[in-house]
């Protein structure tokens, strides 16, 4: 069994400097790609960028607002410039910034809300699809919810960012199927990170409050990473347009 099955890729990982998007941009890096760490907080892409040296690995910190296309477009060409391709879009970066109900919301948000969940997926799939049909292949994986599929109160930014995203996903399959590039959604479930806990990570002393969001299985970031590794790792040709839920119940 090959220990290092992404000898060779380049992957851009965004929302990379913290909860799921910085465990799988290790564990990435110690399976052999170069990754390059993509956020808004530029102190803590430089902590992921220094924690995949300091493991023998290869990667940049760039400085990325997603909700900015000038910011995307950077982001891609600082990796071109430095690793010569883009293999692997992970396109993880979120936030929920409204979690009342519809009538008490704030606008703005709810708009921020979309603009980062949505929006920016948009703004990485646009930046990076000319570069991947250049290279003849590549693949895209977005970070989607449980909460994009079944209704919840208090969520309807949130819920409709991500619904949004996938639908995203799935169109984006139809068109780029063509060209080798895939592009399929990973369903963490509940996750112990700041962005399901409104700023703080949960500690396993408070999982009864995750488990009010989708299943019984409070995982942490960690917990990923084996499904992200397996879609990264599939052939040019392989699943696209797909969701996979790491859920206990159906969605």
């Amino acid at each position: 069994m090959d220990e290092r099955p992404l000898n060779g890729q380049v992957a851009v990982i965004t929302g990379a400097g913290r909860g799921i998007g910085k465990a799988i941009a290790i564990a990435y890096a110690d399976k052999g790609a170069a990754v390059v760490c993509a956020a808004r907080t530029e102190i803590e892409i430089l902590e992921t960028s220094e924690e995949i040296k300091k493991r023998n690995g290869e990667s940049l910190a760039v400085k990325t607002d997603v909700t900015q296309m000038e910011s995307v477009n950077n982001l891609i060409e600082r990796t071109i410039e430095h690793f010569g391709a883009v293999d692997i879009l992970m396109i993880n970066a979120g936030l929920n910034a409204d979690r009342n109900t519809v009538e008490e919301s704030n606008p703005e948000n709810w708009r921020k809300t979309l603009d980062v969940n949505l929006v920016g997926p948009y703004f990485c799939a646009y930046g990076v699809i000319p570069y991947m049909k250049k290279q003849g292949a590549g693949k895209i994986i977005t970070i989607g919810s449980g909460a994009g599929y079944r209704a919840k109160a208090s969520y309807s930014a949130y819920a409709s960012s991500k619904a949004g995203l996938g639908m995203l996903t799935r169109v984006l399959a139809q068109e780029l199927w063509q060209y080798n590039i895939s592009i399929n959604e990973i369903i963490p479930g509940p996750v112990r990170t700041r962005l399901t806990n409104g700023g703080e990570v949960f500690k396993k002393q408070n999982d009864e409050k995750l488990k009010s969001f989708d299943s019984e299985w409070i995982k942490d970031p960690e917990d990923v990473v084996p499904l992200a590794l397996f879609l990264a790792t599939q052939k040019d040709e392989g699943p696209s347009g797909q969701s996979f839920s790491l859920l206990r119940r159906d969605k």
